[in-house]
C-alpha cells in the first residue's frame, strides 16, 4: 500500500468508525429522488436476484447491502478495514449477508478474473488511478457483464468552490472525472452509456450553505441530501426535470453536471 492509499484507508477507518448505523440510508440511497444516479442504475440492472456483483469502494455499504436484500451475490471491497467490517455489520442489521474483502482498488489481482455479472462502483473512480483500475475490472466480468460507476465531474464552479471549502470531509488526492477518463472508458469497454445529474439542482447546496447554515466541514452534503429527501422532494422534482430538459436539448451542459453514470458493458 502505498502513501496516498494509506491516508485514503485512514481517513475512511475514521469516517467508519464515527458512523451510526442507525443513520445509514440503505433503501433511500436507491429509491430516493435525491439518489437519481443509483435509481439510474437499478432501472439498467433490472432484476439481480442470483446475480454476482462485486463493489469496488464499498464504504458504509449501502450498495453492497441494498444489493443482498435483492437477492444478489455481493462481494463487497475497500481499501479501509474499518469500512469492511461497517459493511458487513450493516448488512446483519439488515438481516442480509455480504462477503467482505479488504482490497485496494488499484490492485485488483485477488479478484477472480471472467467471475462477475455487475461491477458496482459509487464515487470511487475519482479516489483512484482510473484507466488502470477500469482495465483491471473489465478482467473480472463475464463476457457480456456490465460495470456501473458514477462519479463527479471536474468542471462545475459550485461545486469547485464547495471542493475548496469542504476540505475536512474530502481527501486531498481526489481527482473529479474529465473528459479524457470518459473517453478511456469508452476505450476499454465495448459499449458505454452516459447520464449527467445535478445541475439547477445543487441550489440545495447553496441553500444549505447560505440560508441553513450548514458548515460542509461538519457534514457531508452529500449524504445530508440523503437525510433530507422527504422534505426537499418536490424542489428535487423540478430541478431535476429542468436539467434533464437542458441536457437534451443543450448537450454541452452534461459536463457542467455534478455528477456521471456510466454503464459500460464488457
Amino acid at each position: 500500500m502505498d502513501f496516498i492509499e494509506q491516508k485514503e484507508a485512514e481517513f475512511h477507518d475514521e469516517w467508519a468508525k464515527s458512523t451510526d448505523l442507525e443513520k445509514v440510508f440503505v433503501d433511500q440511497a436507491f429509491e430516493s429522488i435525491s439518489s437519481p444516479e443509483n435509481r439510474q442504475i437499478i432501472s439498467w440492472m433490472g432484476n439481480i436476484r442470483d446475480k454476482k456483483i462485486l463493489e469496488l469502494g464499498c464504504g458504509l455499504g449501502e450498495a453492497s447491502v441494498y444489493f443482498a436484500k435483492q437477492g444478489a451475490e455481493v462481494t463487497a471491497t475497500d481499501i479501509s478495514p474499518q469500512m469492511v467490517e461497517t459493511v458487513k455489520k450493516l448488512a446483519h442489521l439488515h438481516k442480509t449477508q455480504v462477503r467482505g474483502e479488504v482490497v485496494s482498488a488499484n490492485n485488483l489481482n485477488n479478484i477472480p478474473d471472467d467471475y462477475y455479472d455487475y461491477i458496482y462502483a459509487g464515487n470511487l473512480l475519482h479516489h483512484v488511478e482510473i484507466r488502470k483500475c477500469v482495465t483491471d475490472l473489465h478482467r473480472k466480468l463475464k463476457k457480456n457483464g456490465v460495470a456501473f460507476f458514477w462519479d463527479p465531474i471536474a468542471y462545475n464552479p459550485v461545486i469547485n468552490v464547495y471542493r475548496k471549502i469542504a476540505t475536512k470531509v474530502r481527501t486531498d488526492d481526489e481527482h473529479p472525472l474529465r473528459t479524457s477518463d470518459i473517453a478511456d472508458i469508452k476505450n476499454i469497454f465495448s459499449k458505454v452509456d452516459l447520464r449527467f445529474f445535478w445541475l439547477t439542482s445543487l441550489v440545495i447546496f447553496i441553500w444549505y450553505y447560505f440560508v441553513k447554515r450548514i458548515d460542509p466541514n461538519k457534514e457531508r452534503y452529500w449524504k445530508k441530501i440523503l437525510e433530507d429527501s422527504n422534505d426537499i422532494a418536490p424542489l428535487l422534482k423540478i430541478t431535476h426535470a429542468i436539467d434533464a430538459f437542458l441536457f437534451k436539448f443543450v448537450p454541452p451542459l452534461r459536463y457542467l453536471a455534478w455528477n456521471v453514470v456510466i454503464k459500460a458493458v464488457k
